[in-house]
């Protein structure tokens, strides 16, 4: 998975957190981020890695999301990887 794909995969996840007034509000209470801040934390190095990971913490959520988006939950630690910079970031 490439760094461009991975990260469309975090922002996607975004967006499926923000959809939803609860998830959303769960989303901000466990990262601490206020929800007049989400922007600017959006743009800080991690901040996407970290909406994989709070979405990997949950079976249930990741599995949800994974259904709405069409994707196997295995793109979701895929993309993880790649943005943690811990795996080959830039192979097809």
């Amino acid at each position: 998975m490439t760094r461009d794909a991975a990260e469309a995969l975090a922002i996607q996840a975004l967006a499926y957190l923000a959809e939803d007034r609860e998830r959303l509000g769960r989303f901000l209470a466990e990262t601490g981020i206020a929800p007049a801040e989400i922007r600017r934390a959006a743009a800080a190095p991690g901040f996407l890695a970290g909406v994989l990971d709070y979405l990997a913490g949950s079976e249930r959520l990741i599995g949800a999301f994974a259904a709405e988006a069409g994707r196997d939950p295995a793109d979701i630690d895929r993309a993880r990887i790649v943005l943690s910079g811990t795996g080959e970031g830039d192979r097809p």
